[in-house]
Formats: C-alpha cells, structure tokens, sequence
C-alpha cells in the first residue's frame, strides 16, 4: 500500500557566483592571469580597467533627455576583437617579480632528429630510425619493447624489418647527443654515458666494471662487496663511485627543460615585508587587476530603454547584453571577494605565526592545523583549504608553499607543545651530521630525539624521515 509523505531537509544551494567565488579561491596566481584572460575573451562586457563612476546607475533607467539617436547593436555584437591587456598595479598590492620561461624553437625530437641528418642512413633504415626516436620519452629512455615497436610498423605502417635491425639503429641512436639517449633502463643509460667518456682513467673503467657487471650491489649501495669483488681500495672505489654519480640519469631533460614547454617559475600569492619589527602582508597584484562592466554594453541598454519600436529582435539581443553584463559583474565581485578572503586568511595565519616570519626559526614554528584558521576567521575547513592548496608566500627568508605552515601539534617530555616541523629539522640535522660510513639507523635517531625531549615512536621517525625524502640508513651509506 502506497502513501503520500511530507517531509521537511534543509539542503544548502549555491548560487551561479558563490560557485565561481569558490572555483577562484583554489586558483593559484600563476594561473589566474589565464583565468582571467579567457574570461575577457569569453564575455565581451568585461573589460579591463577602471570601474567609470558616470556608469553607476541603473542602465534601464530612463534618461533626462528623450533625443537618442538609433543604436545599431549588430555593430556591437559582432566585434569579437578584443585586445589583450596588462593588469594595473594598485598601490594596495604590489606585482611580486618574477621570470619567464622563454619558448625555444627546437624540442627534444627535433634535436634528434637533425643529428640523424649528420649521420648516413639508408631510406628504409632512416624511416626506422626516425619512428625510435618518435617512441623515445621526454626523459630521453625508450621504454616501449622492440618486439612491439617492430609490431607497430608492421600493423599501422606496413614496414617490416626484425628487432635485431631495430636493435642495430637503436645502438647507432644511442650515439647521438646527450649520452645515454635511446637507453631502455638506468644500468643502460649509465654504460652508455660511461662508454662514451674518451678520458680512459682508471676509474672510468673501474666505474663501467661496476655498472655493467654488479649494478644490484651498487644500487643498494653494497660498497664493501664491491671492494672485494673489485679488489679495490677504499680510494679506488671512491674514486669510481665518483664518476658514476656525475652521470646524468636523465639526458633527455638536458634537451626537454627547454623545448616545446613554457619553463615553469613559482610565483608567489602573498609578499611578508618586515617594515622595523611590523609585519605587511600584500598580495601579489596579479590577484587584484581592475576590470569593469564594458560602458558600450550599458549604453545598449539605455538605447533599449528609450527605443519606441521594441521588436522581438530587439529584446531578444538586450536579453543576451543583459546575460553578459550579469556574468561581468559576477566574476568583478568573484574577484574582489577572492582577494578579500586570501587576505583574512593570511592574516590569520601571520597571527599565528608571527615569530617564525620574524625569525625564521624552526623553533617559533607554533603548532597548526586548517581547522585554527577557520576558526578565527569563520570560513568552513573546505575555504581555508583551498586558498592555503598551492599558493606560496613570499618573506625575506625565501619563497615557502602555505601548507608547509601547517603542523601537527607534539608534546616534549616536559609538557610543551611544538610543532611536528620543529622535530623533522632535528631529524634532519642528525641525518645531515651523521658518520656516513655508519649511518644512524630509525631506531637509534628516535633514541637521539627521545633524549632531545621529542617523545617520538620509530615508526613516526621512519613516516618523518620519508616525509623529508630521507632514505634509508643503508642507502645513506658512503665509503
């Protein structure tokens, strides 16, 4: 038997630019320029600028004079031209600087393949050779079998050949500069390097015995196997292990950190200028740029509104004006709203933190978690994440990411709280002053930072230790 219920839930609905506010908010700097800019392109109400006082009013509102000459919006609505702009600086927020990656006219496979034009190739084989370094990756490896690739031609184009021909080309390829092109794993793209070196010293040669023969022990860093399967010296072997570790493991970033990408730079939201002990939080001017309603747009509308034959045509184009100058002045409000929230969280988290942008010491790093800031501003967890997520501020210290502020609280053997960061610098200065023939196992460095104070279990030792890209003892060995 079926019934009818009713039932009362509240259920909260965003509006079009509460949407768009929050969209905003987790926009870095560095892309918001783009945003802003595809914003301009996409509506042609908005424009660059500043906000003309004498378009206050209501452009519906009837004027004071009746004579209006015939307004042909056509003219308007088709100029799809607009120009791109440069974003004022106010002297609220200051254009933090930084560089620019310049786009350069040769990629990675250009590169290659020009060398292959210095090299004699017959037809067939310069097509091979042409589709191996189509296949080899940004990082300069070619991971994708030659069983497969000799299978790919043979399908998608019709060429047959065998993976003993592939593998001569690939072998002619791997001469090509930078050395170790072409290399299928990391023990290939060493030997290639080390081959390629014409110096012919001894530990050049001790360095491609190692690489080519006992690369397991060298990579879990068994030096004292190797010395007795060498029958090296402890010099020896120094001086071998020397040379591989000037290798490069990736040659083909050489090539590819400057090819077809725009080299990225990290541009910092907010600038922290100690002004004599004061602190100034500003915001990267970017986030601030000065856009305004297009008056062009507005004047439509007041021609619209003393037009005496309003045909459907007419209020069909005024509907779409009206759309247009609606979204300009959701995103103007989006803007501002973003630049006013971005800077009551940061001066929420300078409060908190005040002493560590004084000083800079790991020590005046208080304790903190998102849900502080929320606190004290009164935004949700969710908004003080998104505007702390890959931002950076800029202080006298250096750049820093606003995550990295926020800390775990621990409590020493005394009773004080501190901040997780503060036992992560003492983990890493013992790391970092350790006796590398003997390296500090997770156990004894949570000894070492028991006696401290830091109350520290060894498996929050190992998680900081990995958090800090610290290996372990074993692989921190060194002869």
């Amino acid at each position: 038997m079926q019934q009818q219920r009713l039932s009362q839930n509240l259920q909260q609905k965003l509006t079009p630019q509460q949407i768009q506010v929050i969209k905003l908010l987790q926009v870095p700097t560095a892309q918001l320029e783009q945003r802003i800019k595809d914003e301009l392109e996409d509506n042609p109400a908005l424009e660059e600028g500043y906000e003309q006082l004498e378009n206050k009013s209501d452009p519906l509102e009837e004027p004071e004079t009746k004579e209006q000459e015939d307004l042909d919006v056509t003219d308007y609505l088709a100029d799809d031209d607009y120009e791109s702009f440069n974003y004022y600086q106010s002297n609220r927020n200051e254009e933090i600087p930084f560089g620019f990656g310049l786009k350069q006219d040769e990629s990675f496979h250009d590169h290659l393949i020009k060398q292959l034009g210095f090299r004699k190739f017959n037809d067939q084989d310069k097509i091979l050779a042409e589709h191996l370094i189509g296949m080899i990756e940004e990082d300069g490896y070619l991971r994708r079998p030659l069983l497969s690739i000799n299978d790919d031609l043979a399908f998608s184009k019709n060429i047959f050949s065998s993976v003993a021909e592939l593998e001569s080309i690939l072998k002619r390829i791997q001469d090509f500069e930078p050395a170790g092109i072409g290399a299928r794993d990391l023990r290939e793209c060493l030997l290639i390097q080390l081959r390629a070196d014409q110096s012919g010293t001894r530990s050049v040669e001790d360095a491609e015995m190692i690489i080519e023969k006992y690369f397991d022990d060298f990579s879990k860093k068994k030096y004292d196997q190797l010395q007795k399967k060498l029958k090296l010296d402890e010099n020896s072997l120094k001086a071998a292990l020397d040379e591989i570790l000037q290798l490069n493991p990736k040659p083909g970033n050489i090539i590819s950190s400057n090819s077809n990408s725009i080299t990225n730079y990290i541009i910092p939201d907010y600038q922290i200028k100690n002004q004599e002990g004061e602190l100034i939080i500003s915001l990267n001017g970017k986030n601030a740029p000065d856009l305004r309603v297009s008056g062009d747009y507005q004047n439509m509308l007041k021609g619209y509104a003393v037009a005496k034959d309003k045909t459907a045509e007419l209020k069909n184009t005024v509907n779409f004006i009206k759309q247009k100058i609606d979204a300009a002045k959701w995103f103007i409000d989006a803007i501002k709203q973003r630049q006013e929230t971005m800077l009551l969280i940061m001066d929420a988290i300078v409060s908190k933190q005040y002493d560590y942008f004084l000083t800079n010491d790991p020590s005046d790093l208080k304790p903190m978690i998102l849900k502080d800031i929320a606190q004290v501003t009164g935004f949700d967890i969710s908004t003080i994440s998104r505007i702390t997520s890959n931002k950076y501020v800029q202080t006298e210290f250096g750049t820093y990411l606003l995550k990295d502020l926020f800390t775990e609280k621990m409590t020493t053997d005394t009773g004080e709280e501190i901040s997780a960061n503060e036992i992560k610098y003492s983990l890493e200065e013992l790391c970092a002053n350790e006796d590398k023939k003997k390296p500090l196992s997770d156990q004894k460095l949570t000894d070492l930072l028991n006696q401290k104070g830091f109350n520290v279990a060894r498996r929050t030792v190992a998680k900081y230790r990995e958090q800090l890209n610290l290996p372990v003892a074993r692989l921190r060995k060194e002869i």
